[in-house]
């Protein structure tokens, strides 16, 4: 949920936000209005309310004679409080639905636009070149058993597949080695829930827009979770944290669900695109003043992993438009895949300045003593979806794949793997 300081005092910020974004700008106007509607109901439910204390003491100073008429006066004033104050829960939630449409804005800076119009920050590394026909990553997996897709739809249908063999330890070695170097960095590994709360998934504004591409469980009224930053933003809600020692980062370890609805016959070859996969995502709560920095700290972390993996990528800003709801800016890692002759996202991370934590409580105490709202931030350290560009810029003319120096003590020292006889 944005501010609903700098809504009521600077409304064209936000209007120039929703435009940005490609977004309705009257619901801004919309959300004034009843920003404007709940602050009258509620002045008029505190007027009645003291209105009534101060009846009560008359009535206890009342004489006997007095004392019936006055209770049966008090009595329909506290109707009349119980009225003003159901009427100011409505316009409280009126508000709040209203204002859950907005999503949160964007920071200066943000290149405006949709999906195409991206900014290049840099690229970094060489593009791998070959002297022979690059396989893709599928021909590849299946050439090394590393990667069995066959069966995997046989077990649980399209998109699903097993990691076997030296595809499942290179999968856990690429994680291992992304929690070592979280743990460098100061994060505390979490292993999270994959079933939420609808409060929860709602708070990280996961059920807008995209609500189609997210697995529900309507028995239960829980949800599968597509990244451990759901369950991570959950895990202080309605607390007050101390952040007098610096940020609280975590590094939650899970597997993640998403129904990729709308995207038939997109990216559907292998395990670029599939509806189960592992992730280790970093998630920090800190001051607001501090978010922009830990942002590009989150990035240089992620850059340090990819480049340790021998992987050319670039980093992009991505625009408004194609920022998620909660995000107020965010940074993609694309790296160069070799038989698409293209970058494909491997990482993202995300400065959701105050967004998540005014819908969740979560809040921290200033040195003034007031409580605040956190800011979140979240960004990918490694995912499945990693082996895709590993795979096929080491790969060698005879199907085996070297594998990078960095995974190596994570494999028992496995240098080369090699396609089954």
């Amino acid at each position: 949920m944005i501010d609903p300081v700098l809504l009521r005092t600077d409304p064209e910020t936000v209007r120039r936000s929703q435009r940005a974004r490609g977004n309705d700008e009257g619901v801004v106007d919309a959300a004034l209005a009843a920003d404007a509607a709940r602050r009258a109901a509620l002045a008029e439910f505190e007027s009645l309310r003291a209105e009534q204390k101060e009846f009560g003491g008359r009535v206890k100073a009342a004489s006997k004679e007095e004392k019936p008429a006055l209770i049966a006066e008090a009595q329909q004033l506290a109707a009349s409080v119980k009225a003003a104050e159901a009427r100011a829960r409505e316009a409280e939630a009126a508000l709040d639905e209203v204002a859950q449409r907005i999503e949160n804005v964007v920071i200066d800076g943000v290149p405006v636009g949709g999906e195409e119009n991206f900014v290049t920050l840099r690229e970094i590394g060489v593009k791998p070149e070959f002297d022979f026909e690059p396989r893709d990553h599928l021909e590849l997996g299946e050439m090394l058993g590393a990667i069995d897709m066959e069966r995997g739809a046989k077990v649980s249908g399209a998109r699903f597949y097993f990691l076997r063999g030296v595809g499942a330890r290179l999968e856990l070695a690429l994680m291992n080695l992304a929690l070592d170097r979280a743990l460098a960095h100061g994060f505390t590994p979490l292993i999270t829930p994959t079933l939420v709360k609808p409060e929860i998934m709602r708070g990280t504004g996961f059920l807008g827009e995209h609500a189609d591409e997210v697995y529900h469980l309507p028995e239960q009224d829980l949800f599968l979770t597509g990244t451990s930053e759901v369950a991570l933003a959950g895990y202080h809600a309605d607390e007050i944290i101390d952040l007098a020692g610096g940020p609280l980062r975590y590094a939650g370890w899970s597997t993640c669900y998403r129904s990729e609805a709308g995207s038939h016959g997109k990216d559907t070859r292998g395990i670029l695109r599939v509806h189960q996969f592992n992730k280790l995502e970093m998630f920090v709560y800190t001051t607001p003043e501090e978010a922009e920095a830990e942002h590009e700290r989150l990035v240089g972390w992620q850059e340090e992993m990819l480049a340790s993996l021998g992987l050319h990528y670039r980093v992009i800003d991505v625009a408004a438009g194609d920022l998620g709801s909660s995000a107020a800016r965010k940074f993609d890692i694309e790296a160069w895949v070799p038989t698409q002759g293209t970058y494909r996202e491997l990482t993202s991370t995300s400065n959701c300045t105050t967004f998540q934590s005014r819908r969740l409580g979560t809040r921290f105490r200033t040195e003034s003593g007031k409580t605040t709202p956190v800011a979140t931030l979240n960004g990918t350290l490694a995912t499945t979806r990693w082996l895709v560009a590993i795979l096929e810029t080491h790969q060698r003319a005879d199907g085996s794949v070297v594998v990078p120096e960095v995974l190596r003590p994570f494999m028992g020292g496995l240098e080369i793997l090699s396609p089954e006889a």
